[in-house]
């Protein structure tokens, strides 16, 4: 295998919601109250539901066309971004320059988590704006190229029973994940181990759907020095997805739901062998708690259920026989600061040469992984030849990928009349 001949699907990448997505898709009555882009008094376009700015922003959610120096968690303009954050014809010659054949897109305005319609105040009207906000990522984003994205939805975290109905609606539309808080009982709500989602988790199996936790939402799980400076929360986040291993093995989940099946989104892989190491060695040791596994040791219960996700880990990849190469899939995280745009197949390539990885396990890391869990066939509308990373990249010849700065994407957005609105 040359690097032109991978097949690249990442299964954590990130849009930033264009303002005009509910226009087709909030029913007229409700057309008033839907979420709406504002530019405000400090000259920043701001989401705004039911009168108040959301607690998500661009951010360092959107730095991809920028200068490493100027990222930063300040805000910004859609116009300041290059296209491809929130424009979808822009996105897919993106991913074409980048050699990749398929991504499951994040939400931002809307929170990993269902964040903004959480926290609102009217949820009847947060629930009309939630199921069009998976209406328009189904029919819209995903829709308008079919063979290139994977349909992840969200749910409503204030009911349970609704969840479930949700989960049942999104199904039926081709949904094949939900995006969800890797640890809720961080925010307030109910753990995995308390059984209080178990309806939610019922439903997932039985529709085949995957529970995606997103790193980043359980962060106060760690109790870090007042003074401590950002660069904990960058480093120590995927450290979030071994805490949320042990809740799924070590609580009933995984016993009560033998068909569940949960990706760890972003959450590295480097940490696994040492936690199976723990885990298993604890099991065996520890025979007075009565662990049980059904006669299986904690590691072979990850490898049944989960999936290990990452951008860049040599040291897990050069142990992935300890992980388990069937538990691995491979991430580009577009447009945020951990993506390896524009280069991605580069970055990847000499990390799989490095770790002496074979051609098929190079195909199970970079997609045939991620598309056996989420049940998702690559090639449906895009005939396999065609999915290369060298033949994505022949349709690209055209796509600039300089760097500019954020003054200089404004300037020319503006005048071509792209991020204005």
């Amino acid at each position: 295998m040359r690097m032109d001949d991978m097949i690249l699907v990442s299964i954590d990448d990130h849009m930033i919601e264009p303002p005009d997505m509910y226009e087709k898709h909030v029913p007229a009555k409700w057309r008033d109250e839907a979420p709406k882009v504002i530019r405000n008094e400090q000259g920043l376009d701001q989401w705004v539901f039911q009168g108040e700015g959301t607690s998500t922003n661009f951010g360092m959610a959107a730095t991809v066309g920028w200068p490493s120096e100027e990222w930063g968690f300040n805000p910004g303009t859609y116009s300041e971004l290059r296209p491809g954050c929130f424009d979808v014809h822009e996105r897919v010659r993106d991913m074409n320059a980048n050699g990749v054949l398929a991504s499951m897109c994040f939400p931002t305005m809307a929170g990993w988590n269902a964040r903004t319609f959480t926290e609102s105040r009217d949820k009847d009207i947060a629930l009309v704006m939630l199921q069009a906000y998976n209406d328009w990522v189904i029919d819209e984003w995903c829709g308008t190229y079919p063979g290139r994205f994977i349909p992840l939805g969200i749910v409503p975290m204030w009911d349970v029973d609704l969840a479930v109905k949700e989960i049942r609606r999104i199904a039926r539309k081709g949904c094949r994940s939900i995006s969800f808080l890797e640890a809720p009982h961080a925010w307030g709500f109910p753990s995995f181990l308390s059984g209080h989602w178990d309806p939610m988790l019922r439903a997932l199996c039985e529709e085949n759907m995957v529970l995606s936790l997103h790193i980043g939402a359980g962060f106060s799980l760690i109790k870090k020095p007042d003074e401590a400076p950002v660069d904990h929360l960058i480093i120590l986040t995927c450290q979030i997805s071994a805490i949320i291993a042990q809740d799924l093995l070590f609580g009933p989940t995984l016993r009560r739901f033998p068909d569940l099946k949960v990706a760890l989104s972003e959450g590295g892989i480097g940490w696994i062998p040492f936690y199976f190491d723990r885990a298993d060695r604890h099991v065996q040791n520890q025979a007075w708690l009565h662990s049980d596994f059904g006669g299986r040791l904690p590691s072979e219960v990850f490898r049944e259920h989960i999936l290990a996700c990452y951008i860049t880990d040599p040291s897990g990849l050069a142990l992935r026989d300890r992980i388990g190469i069937d538990t691995i899939a491979w991430e580009c995280d577009y447009p945020h600061t951990d993506t390896t745009w524009p280069t991605s197949p580069e970055f990847a390539w000499k990390e799989f040469q490095d770790a002496g990885c074979t051609d098929p396990e190079i195909d199970k890391i970079t997609w045939r992984n991620a598309c056996r869990f989420f049940g998702w066939d690559p090639f449906a509308h895009t005939p396999k030849e065609q999915a290369t990373v060298g033949a994505l990249r022949g349709q690209a010849g055209d796509v600039d990928v300089t760097r500019m700065s954020r003054h200089e994407w404004r300037r020319r957005n503006e005048a071509a009349g792209i991020g204005v609105f």
